[in-house]
């Protein structure tokens, strides 16, 4: 693989040119990828939030930061993408500037440093060839294939009373295709994730700021859409959220 910046260069230049192999670009550990990723943002920044999952309760949590050009009101129409996965998440709002100490907090005075929730749908796209063979650490130097988070309004949930593993979900695409699920976001413990994301963004100088948004990992699993789809989602409690391809 290429220095870091080299790479982001690729991946730059491949959201206008078209696909590059994923194997060209491919980090050797986390490390490498999330230097990518800073590398890209230093391009197409500036970032307006993070997103942040597990695949399961125990495993190391993984992220990328969302540059705030993707951040898109509920309603928008995007234009035709390669992937056009989407997935319904809960999102919060970063309330004040959060530093390394604050990742020891207990996990209802980290909550009060988030000061709005919203429901959205994250659009899952890529830069890469073959992205369903592509490696793991591919898909995250590419920002973890993210595309755009569209933003429902802001809710009446209180940050602290959140818990993934209770959240209803229902996304539907069109007429066609439907998915519920209660508690279907597999990292569990959303504040398990948000302190691990505030301790990663402090040790690598990027610290989360007020206003950022910050997504927390499908509820509901991907599902793609067709070209001309309209995309719903509602969380029960949040509220809706909806774009248009």
């Amino acid at each position: 693989m290429s220095n870091a910046s080299e790479v982001a260069e690729r991946l730059v230049a491949a959201r206008s040119s078209g696909p590059v192999s994923w194997r060209d670009i491919l980090p050797s550990d986390r490390a490498a990828a999330y230097a990518i990723q800073d590398a890209t943002l230093a391009r197409i920044g500036p970032a307006g939030g993070w997103k942040v999952g597990a695949s399961n309760p125990e495993a190391e949590p993984i992220c990328a930061p969302l540059p705030a050009s993707c951040l898109l009101a509920s309603g928008v129409r995007l234009g035709t993408g390669l992937l056009r996965g989407v997935e319904a998440e809960v999102a919060l709002r970063v309330g004040r500037g959060l530093t390394i100490d604050d990742a020891a907090l207990p996990d209802r005075e980290l909550a009060r440093a988030f000061d709005a929730a919203y429901p959205v749908i994250e659009v899952v796209e890529t830069r890469l060839e073959d992205w369903t063979n592509s490696a793991a650490l591919a898909q995250l130097a590419d920002l973890q294939s993210h595309g755009a988070l569209l933003i429902g309004p802001a809710s009446t949930v209180s940050p602290a009373s959140i818990d993934l593993r209770s959240v209803e979900a229902h996304i539907s695409i069109g007429d066609d295709i439907s998915k519920r699920t209660t508690g279907g976001n597999p990292a569990g413990d959303i504040w398990r994730l948000l302190r691990w994301l505030v301790r990663h963004c402090a040790e690598r100088g990027a610290p989360l700021l007020p206003g950022h948004i910050v997504t927390t990992g499908s509820c509901t699993g991907m599902i793609f859409a067709q070209e001309g789809a309209s995309v719903r989602a509602r969380l029960a409690g949040f509220g809706e959220v909806a774009v248009d391809f």
